[in-house]
């Protein structure tokens, strides 16, 4: 009788050890079907579906964020290239500088006015001179706020000669809402001139 119920509780034993072993598995298999569901689910999710020409084309979704060293550095660039290429046309004169100053805070605007103040554009106007800004690179640091240094070089146009300058320039970046006048969503802010020299003057 005692050899019986021995193996009874053996028997009880070993039904309860497998049915705890068939709970885990069974849980480790719903978790692990959990996760990649849910993998499936945000790569669905990021993914976009477009309907051109009775074609479905697929494009895929990225946090905004990942883009904004490059974004930043395109503002950079789209606003030297603005408020420095100049032709001897007031009109174009006013519209490129009119779109360079929604990049930036009150700093491009004084700088603009001093230009103003002392004739810049009038002379170039005058003398038939054009500008002409080609931004070499910008780098962007990593702190916070963003800060933008601009390498680039300037060539004034003159009727008998082409002058090459040397530019270097610096300011802050702030995140700021996109518009269409500013699709970047970036103000430049205390922006200044550190260096503008002549490099060489060559005839024409």
């Amino acid at each position: 009788m005692f050899a019986s119920l021995k193996t009874i509780d053996s028997a009880f034993q070993q039904v309860k050890t497998l049915a705890l072993l068939f709970i885990v598995a069974v849980l480790v298999l719903a978790g692990a079907i959990a996760y990649f569901a849910f993998q499936t689910t945000t790569a669905a999710a990021n993914r976009i579906y477009v309907l051109e020409g009775g074609q479905l084309l697929t494009a895929g979704a990225r946090d905004a964020r990942a883009n904004r060293p490059v974004e930043a550095r395109a503002h950079v660039t789209r606003f030297h290239e603005l408020f420095f290429t100049l032709d001897p046309d007031q009109k174009a004169i006013d519209s490129n500088v009119n779109k360079a100053l929604y990049l930036a805070d009150n700093s491009a605007k004084r700088q603009y006015e001093n230009f103003k103040e002392k004739g810049f554009y009038n002379d170039l106007i005058a003398a038939n001179i054009s500008l002409e800004m080609s931004v070499d690179s910008v780098v962007i640091t990593n702190s916070r706020p963003l800060v933008a240094r601009c390498y680039g070089h300037q060539r004034v146009i003159r009727a008998t000669s082409v002058t090459t300058r040397n530019f270097l320039s610096e300011c802050s970046l702030r995140d700021v809402t996109r518009s269409e006048n500013n699709p970047h969503g970036f103000l430049m802010e205390n922006w200044r001139v550190l260096r503008n020299e002549d490099l060489s003057t060559q005839p024409r």
